[in-house]
Parts: C-alpha cells; structure tokens; sequence
C-alpha cells in the first residue's frame, strides 16, 4: 500500500494527513500557520511531515497544497495571497528539512484532483470544481488530466471578470466572480438588504443580534432553512451571478460535470437548485446540447490534503 503524505497549507493552518493510494486519510495533524514568516512556515510544514512520517516509515512523498501562484515545475510558489511567498522555492525548502520528494499544487487544483479521483467526480474525465467560499477557487480536469496551463497558474476562475469597473476585488482588479457568486457575496447581498430593508429582514437581523454587520453565512443559510423570504432572495442573487459562471466555464471548456465546493456548498439544494435555474438560462445553445452535471462535492475539507497526496505520486515536469 503506497503511503504519501498531503498537506493543505492556508492562512491560518497547516492541515496534513497521511493518504494511502484509495484516497483514505490513515491520520491527520494540524499546526498554526505562521503566515508572516516563510521560514516558520517551512519549519511548520517539516514538522507535522515528521511527526506522520515517524509513525508511517514507509511514506514516499509529499505533496503541498496551497493558495497561490505555483509554477510548471510545481516546486515554486509565485505568489501567495494570504502567505508572506513571493517566489518562495518551497519545495527545495521542504524537501530539505524532511529528506522526502516534494511537489507543490495550488490548493484549488489539489482539491479538484482529490474530488475527480475519490469523490463527486471519479466517474468523469472532464470536469471542473468550483469551491465557493470566502472567495471563488477552481480546478479543471480535462481528459482524465489535470489542468495547469503553461506556466502553471491556470484555472482561476474567481478571477474571470463578469462586472466591469465592479466591485473591488483582493487580487486588485474590480469585478471579478468571485465578488459576486462566493461566500462573501451571499454576506454582502444579506448585509445590504439588512440596512436597505430592515423590516424584510427581520429574520437575518435577528439571528445576528440586531446588527447588519453581525450577519454571517450560517446565519443567512439558517434562516433560508427556515424558508425566510430575505435570506432565499440573497441565495438566488449569488446562485444567478454563480450559474452565469458556469455557462460561461461550459462554453468554453465544455465538462461533463461541475462539483461545487466549499463552504457555500453545505446549503445543498438551497444553492444548487438556482445555480441550475440561472445556468439552464444562460448556457449557449440551450436545448441543443447535453447538459453537464452540477453536483456537490463529497470530501469536504479532506480533499486538498487528498488531492495533494495523490499528486505527490506523478511525477513533476521537468524544470
């Protein structure tokens, strides 16, 4: 049984765990992430690596997953958003800390590797997964492949912009997705209706303690639960600006199905039912072509460190 090791390597935690070659996670450990300082964050990295390796002998290899720029080599993180890398050799770094082969692949890819080998998408070579949460990541899969791009920063697809001059985005453009269709966006349409329209709000309101700025996306899916007519307003905005999205991602790469993800993804039928609606209506030749399937991902937060393990037995292109 081949052994490699996954680390999911974010903001604010360092999530490993050790996967055999089924996709099941034998042990997980998880430590702080010092984001601010590269070096602690490899030492981090090194020593929840040593810990699982110091109990399973037999590991292989290891691979990171990680929001962020990574090259085609899938050694070098160009940039991290929520981590002090700014072309960090993270791989040379790790791999000399933990004496083990190391590849490194953007979280989004990772977690789209994870779902199309052990989860949602097993039984499709094309498709794409889209996590909805604070904001919008991706992965594509094509042909029973991953898709990197040439220079291996592909597939971000929160970052495809569907409002022009729109609202201001983290990555520095305006307009982007990810700004409408996320987790945040679900927050932002429920904050603004909150103060446009207290009394229709009521609900929402109440569940944050009064406060439009107390309102949170367990709150606005608690209260759609419940079947309240505000909070089931803001899910279809952010599923209509989602499923044009996806009509859009469908035009031009043409899956077979779309696993969504993230935290978003715990409404279920609250969210997918209007994606559906919204895509049915925007998708190019409607009613003259099959239609991809939109399904929800099945292993959650497991699925990076997955992914990543699994991707820790290709081997990594030339430099």
């Amino acid at each position: 049984m081949a052994l490699t090791i996954g680390v999911d390597v974010g903001g604010t935690k360092v999530a490993a765990g050790v996967v055999d070659d089924r996709g099941t996670i034998l042990e997980k450990v998880r430590r702080p992430t010092p984001s601010t300082n590269p070096k602690e964050t490899a030492e981090v990295i090194a020593e929840v690596v040593e810990l699982l390796k110091g109990k399973y002998e037999d590991v292989t290899a290891v691979g990171l997953g990680t929001a962020g720029f990574v090259d085609e080599t899938r050694s070098t993180v160009l940039f991290a958003p929520n981590l002090a890398w700014r072309d960090e050799p993270i791989k040379q770094k790790v791999e000399s800390l933990v004496g083990l082969p190391v590849v490194v692949e953007n979280d989004g890819n990772a977690t789209a590797w994870g779902e199309a080998r052990f989860g949602a998408g097993r039984a499709e070579d094309h498709l794409v997964l889209i996590t909805l949460g604070t904001g919008i990541g991706g992965g594509v899969v094509l042909n029973g492949e991953l898709y990197r791009g040439r220079f291996g920063i592909g597939a971000e697809v929160g970052h495809f912009r569907v409002v022009p001059n729109g609202r201001r985005c983290g990555c520095g453009n305006r307009g982007c997705w990810e700004q409408y269709a996320s987790g945040n966006a679900l927050v932002h349409e429920a904050r603004d209706l909150a103060r446009v329209a207290p009394a229709m709000a009521g609900r929402l309101l109440e569940l944050a303690g009064g406060t439009p700025e107390g309102i949170r996306g367990p709150e606005v899916t608690q209260a759609a639960r419940e079947g309240d007519q505000a909070a089931l307003e803001c899910f279809r905005t952010v599923a209509q600006w989602a499923g044009q999205g996806l009509a859009d991602l469908s035009a031009i790469l043409d899956p077979g199905a779309f696993i969504i993800g993230g935290g978003l993804s715990d409404a279920g039928d609250l969210l997918l039912d209007p994606i559906r609606t919204s895509f049915g209506e925007a998708l190019t030749g409607r009613g003259h072509r099959p239609l991809p399937d939109i399904r929800i991902a099945e292993l959650g937060s497991a699925a990076g460190i997955v992914g990543a393990a699994d991707l820790a037995r290709v081997p990594a292109p030339a430099p």
